[in-house]
Parts: structure tokens; sequence; C-alpha cells
């Protein structure tokens, strides 16, 4: 992950920050505006563009929302390529990795156009305004929730009544498992190594258990913590079981968690959010720290066209 100061971009050392017991510790977003009706950055159709990469999987949570809610042709986006280079997030100048609105060369360019004396982490996904030709945010969490109230006034993805409950899945979702895993992978001691383990592999035992009896995380029904859950459940057996040691079980070994990941897979629009071969490619990329060659394997093969038991309705 790069880093901007004072608007001047510089790679950083592969290892991320952490404590002083050796603990993986996560930047927090700086860029956190909001979209709202009656303010100045309004929910208008055609207006924002998403700078995301498929690896990414605080991006993926953003693609997720767009592809349930049927956002496609309201929200355009730009994919960064696959691979991190010296300059961070990086786009061709044509094709599939190109940026077809600022026609950036590397996600840290949007960040100048936001601030040319930017100084803070480089990261995806970052929505933007089209209009005021600036970043709404850099928070996922934020975009996340904004897509679903500013762009659906059901919401469907976050009823009031539910909202609380969503809200509390995703705090421990976010803590346990969707930087739990980077928690593990990322620890520089034993024991903040096996806390994380600890952690992640309870809250799965926990997640197992609930859905067992119930087909979603919330009042049986899709919502945005679901969509919060999956892109670590789609990435864990080709990615985080190996490269971040999180090898106690692989997703497959819960038979109610692997039904969910397979039920939420099959709605509309997500099976082509899903990359399993650019996942591998991203997270056994060369690091001194954790792939010091850069050989990718060539497994694990996993299924994710087999049917699911349960049945998760895309909101309508």
């Amino acid at each position: 992950m790069g880093v901007m100061i004072e608007g001047v971009y510089e790679a950083e050392d592969p290892g991320p920050g952490t404590t002083k017991n050796g603990a993986y510790e996560r930047a927090k977003s700086t860029l956190r505006n909001w979209i709202t009706t009656g303010g100045p950055i309004t929910p208008d159709a055609g207006r924002y563009h998403l700078f995301v990469a498929w690896n990414c999987p605080w991006a993926h949570r953003t693609l997720l929302v767009r592809a349930v809610l049927g956002l496609q042709d309201a929200i355009s986006i730009s994919i960064a390529k696959p691979r991190r280079t010296d300059q961070g997030w990086v786009f061709d100048a044509e094709g599939e990795y190109a940026d077809p609105e600022l026609k950036a060369q590397a996600v840290h360019q949007v960040y100048a156009r936001q601030c040319p004396a930017y100084t803070g982490r480089i990261t995806v996904p970052v929505l933007w305004d089209k209009q005021a030709q600036q970043i709404v945010s850099n928070e996922s969490a934020d975009i996340v929730r904004m897509l679903s109230l500013a762009f659906d006034p059901d919401r469907r993805l976050c009823p009031s009544q539910h909202e609380a409950d969503i809200d509390r899945w995703n705090t421990l979702i976010h803590a346990k498992v969707n930087n739990g895993v980077y928690r593990a992978g990322f620890a520089r001691t034993q024991e903040a190594y096996d806390a994380a383990v600890t952690d992640l592999f309870n809250t799965l035992d926990d997640l197992e258990q609930h859905l067992s009896a119930y087909p979603t995380l919330v009042a049986d029904q899709l919502t945005e913590a679901d969509l919060r859950l999956f892109p670590t459940l789609a990435r864990f057996d080709v990615a985080y079981h190996y490269a971040f040691k999180c090898n106690l079980a692989k997703l497959s070994d819960y038979p109610a968690l692997w039904d969910y990941a397979r039920a939420l897979y099959a709605l509309p629009g997500v099976a082509e959010t899903v990359k399993p071969d650019i996942y591998k490619a991203g997270y056994f990329s060369p690091s001194e720290l954790r792939n010091p060659l850069g050989i990718v394997p060539a497994g694990p093969r996993i299924d994710w066209s087999q049917p699911a038991k349960r049945t998760i309705n895309k909101p309508i």
C-alpha cells in the first residue's frame, strides 16, 4: 500500500503498520463525506464513479451493493490492475483496466485531484463525485451504507427496524473476520497471530451456528451485513487459508457457512464480482515477509456453482 506525503507519492515497505506487540493495525480512512438528499452531495444517477480493484475485499463490498441494487447504470466504475506496482494501484491506457473517468494512470493521481498536497494512504474503494470533481469518501463501510440509503428509498439492505442488528453484526464481522484475516496474515509475533486466529475461528464457529438456524444474518433477509461478510468468504479458501495462515479450517469445512456463501454467490450479479484467480495472484504476490519467491499456487479448485440448499432472494 502506498502513501502520499504533501502530494508526493511514496511506495511503502511491504509490511503494514503494527503495534508494539506485533499486532496488525489498520489505518483509518480520512476522506469521509456523505451523500444526502438535502445536502450539497445528492443521490443523482450518473453523478458518481467508483475506483475499485477486483482483489480488494473492501472494494468488493461496494461492488456487491452496486450489483444487488442494480446501480450499474447509475454508478460507473474504473477497475485498477490486479497487482499493485511501485506506484500502487495503477491503470492501463486502454482496455478492462483503464480509467475512463479521469484517464488516471494510478489511483494516487485521483487523490491528488482531490488535494494536490494530500497526505495519507492510497486505498480503494474511492467514491468520486463527477459534478464536484472531488472524492466523496474512501471509507468502504460508509460507501456501502450511502449506496444502501441514498439510492434505495425503501432501505432494502438496511431496514430501519433492523439497523441495530445490522450494525452489531457489522462491528463483529469487521473486527474478527474482515480485518481478522489481516491481523493473522500481517502479525509480526506468535502472540499476535495466535490472538487473531483464535478470534477469527471462534467467530466463524458462531456464524456457523447462527447460519445453521437462519438463512441470513439478520431477519431472514438479505442485508448490508451479508454483503460485508461475503468478500472475506469469497477469498477464504483460495487465499487467506494459505497465504495468511488462517488454516485451522477451510470455509468448505463449515456446512452452513459454505452453503450460505454459495447462496449469496447465486444472487444475480454477484458471481461477476468474484475473481478467484485474481485473488490468488494478488495475495501470493512477492512479499519479503509472506511469499519471498512470489510463486502463485495452482489450487485449490473450488466449485462455487454447486447449488445451495438455502435460497436468498435479491431485493426487489
